[in-house]
C-alpha cells in the first residue's frame, strides 16, 4: 500500500497536476486572446475605453519609469532576447547534425513557440497594439480621407514645396549644427508637442522616453529612421540619419507613444505638431518630408509634370534631397528588402493594407484637413 502511495505521490500526481497548470494557462491565454479580438472589434469602444481612458495612464507609467535612463531599455532588452533566439537556433541546429529529433520532441517546441508567440500578442496589444483599431486622429479633428486626384497631389505638391523652400531660408548652420545635439533635439520636440496640445487637447500628456536607438547604425541598412517599443513605451530615434529629418522623425515616434498607432496618422500628428513649432528647424523638417512623399506619388501619375516641380526648389532643398540620396545609397544591401517585406506583412496584419505605402497615406489626411480648413490651413 505505501509503495503504492509513493508511486502516486511521487510521479502521477505532479504530472497530473502539471497537464492541468498546463491546460489552464493555454485556456486563460486563449480566452486573452479572444477576449482582444472581441474589444477591438469596435472602434468607438477601443477609443473610449482604452485609448483614451486605460492606455494614456499605462503609458505614461511605462514612461516615467525607464524615461530617466540615458540609454533605451528597450534596445537592451531586444539585444538579449536575439542574443538568447540566436544561441536556441544554433543549439537545435548541432543536434539536427549529430542526431535526430523525435517528434514528441517536435511537437513541445512548437508547442513552446505557439504559447511565446500568444503570450507575446496579448502583451503587444494590451501595452499599445490595440490603439490600430482605435478612431483615431479622424474622429478627434473630424476629418474624413477621401480618394486624392492628379489634381489635388500636384497642387498638394506645389504648394509644400513652397512651405519647404520658405523655411528652408530661416535655418542656418548653427540651428542645424545644434540640432546634431540629441539631448537638445528631444527636449525642444517634446516642448512643441506640449505648445502644439494647446490648440489640439488631444496631444496633452506627460512625456518623455524619446531616446537615440542603440542601433541607428544597423537602422540606416535596414532602412529604419525610428521606432516605438511597445513593452517599454520608449520611441527611439536613428541618430544619423541627416539632421533635417530628425525633428520630424522624432515627432513622429512621440505620435506613436500618444497612441497614434497608423503610421499615417502618427505622420499627420507629427505634421501638426511641427508646422506649428516655433523652431524653423522643425517646420522645414515636416514641409519637406511631406513634399516627398506628395512628389513621390506625383512622379508616380505624370513624370514629365513631377520633373517641372522638382525645378522649382531652391538651392537649399535641392542640396538636401541630394544629401538623403546619396546617405541612403552607401547603406543599400538585400537584407533591407528583406526586413522591409517582413515590416510590410505587420503593418498589413495590424489595420493598414497599404503596407509600408500607409507612410504616404498621410497625404490623404493632409487633403481633409485642407478639404475643411482651406490652402492656407497647410
Amino acid at each position: 500500500m505505501n509503495q503504492i502511495k509513493k508511486l502516486v505521490v511521487g510521479t502521477a500526481f505532479p504530472r497530473l497536476l502539471a497537464g492541468l497548470l498546463r491546460n489552464w494557462s493555454w485556456a486563460l491565454l486563449l480566452l486573452f486572446v479572444l477576449s482582444i479580438k472581441f474589444f477591438a472589434a469596435d472602434a468607438a469602444r477601443v477609443e473610449f475605453y482604452y485609448s483614451q481612458a486605460f492606455y494614456p495612464v499605462l503609458a505614461g507609467t511605462m514612461r516615467g519609469l525607464l524615461g530617466w535612463l540615458p540609454i533605451s531599455f528597450g534596445d537592451i532588452l531586444y539585444g538579449l532576447v536575439g542574443i538568447y533566439c540566436i544561441s536556441k537556433f544554433i543549439a537545435l541546429l548541432k543536434k539536427l547534425t549529430t542526431r535526430s529529433i523525435p517528434l514528441p520532441r517536435w511537437r513541445m517546441v512548437f508547442g513552446k513557440l505557439l504559447f511565446l508567440f500568444l503570450i507575446i500578442y496579448v502583451l503587444f496589444n494590451l501595452l499599445w497594439g490595440l490603439n490600430y483599431n482605435r478612431l483615431g486622429i479622424g474622429s478627434q479633428l473630424e476629418l474624413t480621407p477621401s480618394n486624392v486626384s492628379k489634381e489635388d497631389i500636384d497642387t498638394l505638391t506645389v504648394r509644400l514645396l513652397a512651405k519647404a523652400n520658405e523655411c528652408a531660408i530661416l535655418v542656418d548652420t548653427t540651428t542645424r549644427q545644434d540640432f546634431c545635439k540629441k539631448e537638445k533635439l528631444f527636449k525642444a520636440a517634446q516642448l512643441e508637442v506640449q505648445n502644439a496640445s494647446s490648440k489640439y487637447p488631444f496631444l496633452d500628456a506627460k512625456l518623455g522616453a524619446v531616446k537615440p536607438s542603440v542601433y541607428s547604425y544597423a537602422g540606416n541598412y535596414l532602412g529604419f529612421q525610428g521606432y516605438y517599443n511597445p513593452f517599454t513605451g520608449e520611441g527611439q530615434v536613428n541618430t544619423t540619419i541627416p539632421v533635417f529629418l530628425r525633428p520630424f522623425v522624432t515627432t513622429h515616434e512621440i505620435a506613436h507613444q500618444l497612441g497614434y498607432a497608423k503610421e499615417s496618422e502618427a505622420n499627420f500628428v507629427g505634421f501638426l505638431v511641427c508646422r506649428e513649432a516655433s523652431e524653423p528647424l522643425f517646420r522645414y523638417s515636416a514641409y519637406l518630408d511631406m513634399y516627398m512623399y506628395a512628389h513621390a506619388i506625383l512622379f508616380q501619375m505624370d513624370s514629365a509634370r513631377a520633373h517641372e516641380v522638382k525645378l522649382q526648389r531652391n538651392s537649399q532643398v535641392q542640396s538636401d534631397i541630394q544629401a538623403l540620396k546619396v546617405f541612403y545609397q552607401q547603406y543599400q544591401t538585400p537584407l533591407e528588402e528583406l526586413v522591409m517585406q517582413g515590416y510590410d506583412y505587420f503593418l498589413q496584419a495590424n489595420e493598414q493594407p497599404q503596407g509600408k505605402q500607409s507612410y504616404s497615406q498621410v497625404l490623404r489626411w493632409l487633403m481633409a484637413w485642407v478639404r475643411k480648413n482651406g490652402w492656407e490651413a497647410l
